[in-house]
């Protein structure tokens, strides 16, 4: 899911930027008026877990590669303000020591990866909420569906960004098949690992899981 240099126009990346910049901006700002600096210190540690299970897997095509993302377990415990700053995070050391991703296309790769399971991920985890009995196994349940969701919909996002403005020199339906059919066999590995890690933490820690209290 992370885009290279070179892998997309300068206007599609600028956009990209763009976005990013004005949804983390709104997440700053919630987070000031909330005041959820308290949850810095897990912040930090979930950090260091997205970093782990965040590790490129799967070759998808030139220059990317299919992994677990974790953004609708970020906001699953740290909210829909923090959770993607957290992935921000994340996605920004990827690109600078461990190779994952361009830096021009730094904008992009943060929509898709952080702000996406906000946007997408935690509407729907909430939704299913509402609808399911309020019991840690439905909890669980319902964070393992919005997980395959957000990874859907990024993937399906990616995939409309080299449409508008792919220039590696792959066929767009090439693109598309590998990885909307990579990533659907990711989303349901994503789901089940974001709905084992909440039920766990639910039946220890409750308390960490934010979408729970």
């Amino acid at each position: 899911m992370h885009i290279p240099d070179g892998f997309v126009t300068p206007a599609v990346a600028v956009l990209g930027a763009a976005v990013a910049i004005a949804g983390l901006g709104v997440c700053v700002r919630r987070i000031r008026c909330e005041g959820t600096e308290r949850q810095l210190p897990l912040a930090g540690l979930a950090a260091a877990f997205f970093l782990v299970i965040g590790a490129p897997i799967i070759p998808v095509a030139v220059g990317t590669e299919g992994h677990l993302l974790g953004g609708t377990l970020a906001v699953a415990l740290l909210g829909p303000w923090l959770g993607p700053l957290v992935i921000t995070v994340v996605t920004v050391v990827q690109a600078l020591f461990l190779g994952d991703g361009g830096l021009s296309t730094l904008g992009i790769n943060v929509v898709n990866l952080a702000l996406v399971p906000a946007a997408i991920g935690y509407p729907v985890l909430l939704g299913l909420r509402r609808l399911l009995p309020r019991r840690p196994a439905a909890t669980a349940v319902a964070a393992g569906v919005a997980a395959v969701v957000a990874v859907l919909a990024a993937a399906t996002l990616f995939t409309v960004e080299y449409a508008l403005g792919g220039i590696a020199g792959i066929p767009l339906r090439t693109v598309a098949v590998t990885t909307l059919g990579i990533y659907a066999l990711i989303a349901v590995v994503e789901g089940l690992v974001t709905g084992l890690v909440v039920r766990g933490l639910l039946a220890v820690r409750a308390d960490l899981v934010q979408v729970a209290r």
